[in-house]
């Protein structure tokens, strides 16, 4: 088990760095490739967020204790809401659509805010990710292989920001870096707080479907459907799902 907790930590670790690898020396990305990619890893981490998270805490429950796993979502959905209120848009911040006022930001550093928009989208999917490695093993694979490849995309447009705020790119590499740290470490901490107790694990199973959903509704969407190419990133997100789907039923 910590064997395979290791490996997916490093492969979440590793597979953000290489998308910000690309993203430091290719800078620029089409927003066609973008949208598509992204709409595909929102259809896979949709139906992650479902068939992984939020259904084994159903199943493992007795349904007279079904309102963990309300509780559960509606937790995770306030907790990256609230954040989400004091932080900004990663896609406002990217600089391609008009940006968004938040009243609580006037004072802060702009790299900071940057590096907090950032964050907040690596974290949560760092404790599903730990948090699922208490439960059934084919989905905690399920989960891992699916935000790895959403990390890619999103490792190469999070540096973006960085450089077009003047960020030195020796210093954007190694936000990037720590960036990545950051969602290693959520694997660990969302590992070890389900490992306290199983009479929690539904709970806490439900807290990190309900931040993904959020996540995949307020921010990833909105995102592949912000440039004109809403069409191709629907169809992939079906593809996305199904795929999803494909790899759940195989693990």
């Amino acid at each position: 088990m910590i064997r395979d907790l290791l490996l997916c930590a490093a492969g979440l670790g590793l597979s953000s760095i290489l998308g910000s690898a690309i993203g430091l020396f290719v800078r620029r990305i089409p927003h066609s490739w973008n949208d598509v990619f992204l709409g595909f890893c929102a259809g896979m981490m949709l139906t992650a967020s479902i068939v992984c998270l939020i259904l084994p805490a159903v199943e493992m429950s007795a349904v007279s204790s079904w309102w963990q796993v309300v509780a559960g979502v509606a937790s995770g959905v306030a907790l990256i809401g609230v954040l989400d209120r004091i932080t900004p848009h990663l896609h406002h911040l990217s600089g391609i659509r008009e940006e968004e006022r938040h009243m609580n930001n006037a004072s802060l550093n702009r790299t900071l805010l940057f590096v907090m928009a950032i964050a907040i989208h690596k974290l949560p999917e760092g404790l599903a990710t730990g948090v699922s490695y208490n439960g059934d093993q084919g989905n905690a694979f399920a989960i891992t292989l699916t935000i790895a490849l959403q990390n890619i995309p999103e490792g190469m447009v999070v540096v973006t920001p960085l450089l077009m705020a003047g960020v030195r790119f020796l210093n954007t590499a190694l936000i990037a870096v720590a960036v990545a740290l950051l969602e290693v470490a959520g694997v660990f901490a969302g590992y070890y707080i389900g490992d306290i107790s199983s009479a929690l694990l539904p709970f806490m199973l439900s807290v990190a479907g309900g931040a993904m959903l959020y996540v995949i509704s307020d921010e990833m969407i909105p995102e592949t459907h912000s440039h004109g190419f809403q069409k191709p990133a629907t169809y992939a997100l079906v593809a996305g799902v199904l795929a999803m789907l494909f790899i759940e039923a195989a693990v």
